[in-house]
């Protein structure tokens, strides 16, 4: 099992700015590649394996079971739908710990393919809502900032909880 940084890791705080796709960032999506497929995590972030890059990792597939994982270099928002939707997220950098969110339903998504080249997909459902909590850890917002100061803190009070008693 791959060793994930664990909150509060700065790195989880880190904005991974615009990188050209190059042998570089094409090693840390096969490393991210690697790890989603040993942890069977629904997506990652390259600052989950410790490292500040605009890379990401979702799992498309229609089943939860199934596995269609693709890597998308430099994300960015470019549309969402104004209907958002609850649902359970967590993180492997927070390991045991559910919180529902909010996300829109639905949103386009600009990024660039392993060969540089610039794609746009646009996902519904529970492919959007990793989509969009994959590219919130790309731009330094690890998934808690997404929820009350109230919320956030019993969140955290249980990770530690769980993590001294572990």
């Amino acid at each position: 099992m791959p060793e994930f940084v664990r909150y509060p890791d700065p790195v989880l705080e880190q904005i991974a700015g615009f990188c050209p796709v190059d042998a570089n960032l094409l090693a840390i999506g096969r490393d991210l590649l690697a790890a989603q497929m040993d942890a069977r995590s629904y997506g990652l972030a390259a600052a989950h394996i410790g490292i500040c890059a605009p890379v990401i990792i979702i799992n498309l597939a229609s089943e939860a079971a199934a596995r269609n994982d693709v890597l998308l270099f430099n994300p960015s928002i470019a549309a969402v739908s104004e209907t958002t939707g609850l649902g359970n997220e967590g993180s492997v950098s927070m390991p045991g710990i559910e919180v529902r969110i909010a996300r829109p339903v639905w949103v386009i998504l600009d990024y660039q393919d392993a060969d540089g080249r610039d794609q746009q997909k646009r996902l519904e459902g529970f492919a959007a809502r990793c989509a969009l909590h994959e590219t919130d850890q790309v731009n330094g917002v690890f998934f808690l900032k997404r929820l009350s100061r109230l919320k956030r803190e019993a969140a955290i009070k249980r990770f530690r909880k769980s993590q001294s008693a572990g």
